[in-house]
């Protein structure tokens, strides 16, 4: 039987697709072609903006349209849809079964059903132990069956895409933060921590596997705590028995960090454990205290800029990223001016950057004093200006110096070329033959073509 995954979305759902993923591979399943000849679709779903939850409602009505044709339903409409009706021709009426999981199901656990009847299966955030159930009556050709959602949060043994060198691996749920504008802690739940022996089961995992590097992932990672061991003590232990098992995961990741509880000893750790990469997802979502107030994000302008000099004074090949967002409800110019000077002071290396989507349920949702869309798309786009430039001219300074590359693919526009990327998530292009993929060399940047440097081997 074959499967076909969509996901949208963090990087948790990305994980938590490779994981079930895995489940379909162990029971013999293979990947489908496309969506229009699977027997089963899996949609992880994302609700942290209205726009992904749009494009999701788009693609149920997509679906509604191929599970009508895969059933011979008479009149159904095969426009666009090839594949799919030769699979009708050839066979007959072929059953789809569609499934939707991740933080829109848990949003729409009790309507989703009834708002798209192509829809078979909801499994919100605590039923995904339940796709192993669902995949029996797949295989058995038995009718879908209601869910149990008890309210308990396992994590999956492994979350790695096939034959990759990189993997997620969750070692958090949930969070207890409630930033207004936020709603991942209803879709989420509260935090909880994953215990290490399970993570070290993992890495053990990916290890024979011949994963090279992992990206830790939760809400909030710094607010980790699992019987009196926290964040910094948990990048500590992973990397000590990294070292100890002669591992094949030589670098570790982490997101996303909240900067209230990024402590001293988390940047010492990152400073001075050579496994943990020096290119750390800060997520600052804006440059006025006002704003950050109204946001609940519990720190203030000033106090992000102390931990960021903390942090540049303690790692000195630091590269930071972050997460902005403009338009939030009050905002003024003056605010936005906030923003600009605080991302020319910090000097991020990239930026992911979006204007405020209320979302239902959400304090800021009801706020009275909301910004029009056109404003908010020109304040958006002066941010993503301000930061192109900043990119530019960090990238640039970088050209001259000779690092440490995990190659991991060849170069689409040269075949005699490898991709790479850096400890500070930076791409490089470089000529090299193709069995060094996979593995770690020392390249030289000699020059940058757009935010992509070409590089010598060494």
């Amino acid at each position: 039987m074959t499967y076909y995954f969509e996901t949208y979305g963090c990087e948790m759902n990305k994980a938590e697709s490779a994981a079930a993923e895995q489940l379909l591979l162990a029971r013999g399943w293979t990947k489908a072609l496309s969506e229009q000849v699977a027997d089963l679709v899996i949609i992880n779903t994302c609700s942290v903006r209205a726009t992904a939850e749009s494009r999701i409602v788009g693609r149920l009505g997509y679906y509604t349209g191929l599970k009508a044709l895969r059933a011979g339903t008479p009149g159904a409409k095969d426009k666009t849809l090839d594949q799919a009706a030769a699979l009708v021709a050839e066979k007959g009426a072929v059953p789809l079964t569609v499934v939707v999981m991740g933080c829109m199901a848990q949003r729409l656990l009790h309507s989703l059903k009834e708002q798209f009847p192509v829809v078979d299966y909801v499994v919100g955030t605590y039923a995904k132990n339940s796709l192993g159930d669902i995949l029996t009556a797949v295989e058995t050709g038995q009718k879908p069956f209601e869910l149990d959602e008890s309210p308990a949060y396992s994590f999956a043994s492994l979350s790695v895409e096939q034959g990759a060198f990189s993997s997620f691996v969750p070692i958090m749920n949930g969070c207890n933060n409630f930033c207004t504008y936020c709603i991942v802690p209803y879709v989420r739940g509260r935090e909880l921590s994953r215990p290490l022996p399970q993570i070290l089961s993992e890495l053990d995992l990916l290890s024979e596997r011949g994963v090279k590097e992992i990206t830790l992932l939760g809400q909030n990672v710094n607010s980790y705590n699992s019987d009196g061991l926290t964040f910094p003590g948990l990048l500590t232990e992973i990397a000590n028995h990294l070292e100890k098992t002669n591992s094949s995961i030589k670098w570790i990741r982490f997101e996303s960090s909240h900067p209230k509880d990024l402590s001293d000893e988390l940047i010492q750790v990152i400073a001075e454990n050579p496994y943990v990469c020096k290119g750390i997802h800060l997520p600052v979502q804006h440059g006025s205290t006002q704003i950050l107030k109204r946001m609940n994000r519990r720190y203030t302008r000033e106090d992000y800029l102390n931990l960021v000099e903390r942090m540049k004074r303690a790692i000195p090949d630091l590269s930071l990223i972050t997460d902005i967002m403009v338009g939030f409800p009050g905002e003024t110019e003056e605010d936005v001016q906030q923003v600009l000077s605080l991302m020319e002071t910090v000097q991020y290396q990239s930026a992911f950057m979006y204007y405020y989507n209320p979302r239902e349920g959400t304090p800021a949702a009801s706020y009275e004093d909301q910004i029009a869309d056109k404003i908010k798309k020109e304040r958006l786009q002066r941010i993503i200006d301000c930061q192109l430039r900043i990119t530019t001219d960090v990238l640039k300074k970088r050209v001259g110096k000779t690092v440490t590359v995990l190659a991991d693919a060849v170069s689409r526009d040269n075949s005699a070329e490898l991709l790479g990327k850096t400890e500070q998530n930076e791409r490089v292009a470089f000529a090299a033959d193709q069995s060094l993929i996979g593995q770690f060399c020392s390249v030289h940047f000699d020059s940058l073509s757009g935010n992509t440097f070409r590089g010598s081997l060494v």
